[in-house]
């Protein structure tokens, strides 16, 4: 056999092996020993040990990696696979319906990029994106039900994320330069909305954000602002090795700012007990910034009487 003949025969092989490299990957991980537990109720599912199950997942991601493939990791929730493969009628115990569960969350589920961590680093990342996942899309679900403006016709779930984000620009501005940390509570129809944001901010004005953790921060505000149910808005501060926090209540779709001796007393109050609890050192407590003109009703009446 000639090298030329030897070379074509190759070719097959050596041109798969560069479309596989083109070809992205998504792998899902079962994360926890409860999940892998519920796994383990399909007869397909050929797995019995959870830190074994996780060993091969590891290598497999490494493999993938050596190879060129790009990729990416996801949570793979048994309940919600068993709610995929209710709605999509197909037989939950089998391999294939699996993959195709795997490929729905490639396509719109929450995923990291695999670069060689150790999963142990990479599933609280997995966990984190999942639960602020579940919360953005329960503040969304509130948000549609709401409809138009019964006055205006304006859509409210809308209206209220406009006003949620001016409320954003506003609290990142009135903070100034600084590393902050806020924290966004409203207490919702099937239970309590949370999201967190962390915003850097230079002397210049410039910021840095996370857009998944922005998002979901605006849709809860968006809710709690639309819907007027009670919640809260707390902003810890780190600048210059100083922090600070400052604090804003959430009622009848208002953000009304708290003094200094209301951010004091909520957070030296053991919220379980009522009891006095020890303030932190070196943590100053601030009164809020006023934030005015930012609901939904006010920024409808700005519109009026400009003319629009």
């Amino acid at each position: 056999m000639t090298h030329r003949e030897r070379r074509e025969r190759r070719r097959p092989e050596t041109v798969r092996r560069a479309l596989r490299r083109e070809a992205p990957s998504t792998v899902a991980v079962v994360a926890d020993p409860a999940g892998f537990a519920a796994m383990r109720r399909y007869t397909t599912f050929a797995f019995d040990d959870h830190h074994r199950y996780l060993r091969q997942t590891e290598g497999l991601l490494r493999s993938l990696t050596a190879q060129g493939v790009h990729t990416r990791v996801g949570l793979f929730e048994p309940d919600d696979y068993a709610h995929f493969c209710s709605q999509e009628r197909i037989d939950p115990d089998t391999s294939g319906s699996r993959a195709c569960y795997v490929a729905e969350i490639a396509a719109t589920g929450a995923t990291v990029r695999y670069r060689g961590q150790p999963l142990d680093r990479l599933l609280p990342l997995l966990l984190d994106g999942w639960e602020r996942q579940g919360t953005g899309d329960r503040a969304t679900d509130a948000l549609t039900g709401l409809g138009p403006c019964p006055g205006c016709g304006e859509d409210l779930g809308r209206e209220a994320l406009d006003a949620a984000s001016g409320i954003l620009d506003r609290l990142g501005a009135g903070a100034g330069p600084g590393a902050h940390h806020l924290v966004c509570s409203v207490t919702g129809a099937t239970g309590p909305l949370v999201a967190v944001l962390h915003i850097e901010r230079t002397p210049r004005g410039g910021k840095e954000q996370a857009t998944a953790e922005e998002t979901a921060f605006r849709t809860v505000l968006a809710a709690g602002l639309a819907t007027g149910r009670p919640g809260g808005v707390v902003m810890r501060t780190v600048r210059d090795g100083r922090e600070e926090v400052r604090g804003w209540s959430l009622n009848g779709g208002r953000l009304r700012p708290l003094t200094e001796a209301e951010v004091f007393s909520a957070y030296c109050t053991d919220t379980r007990t009522g009891d006095p609890v020890p303030p932190e050192p070196g943590l100053a407590y601030r009164a809020g910034f006023p934030l005015p003109g930012h609901t939904a009703k006010d920024r409808r009446n700005g519109r009026r009487r400009g003319g629009h």
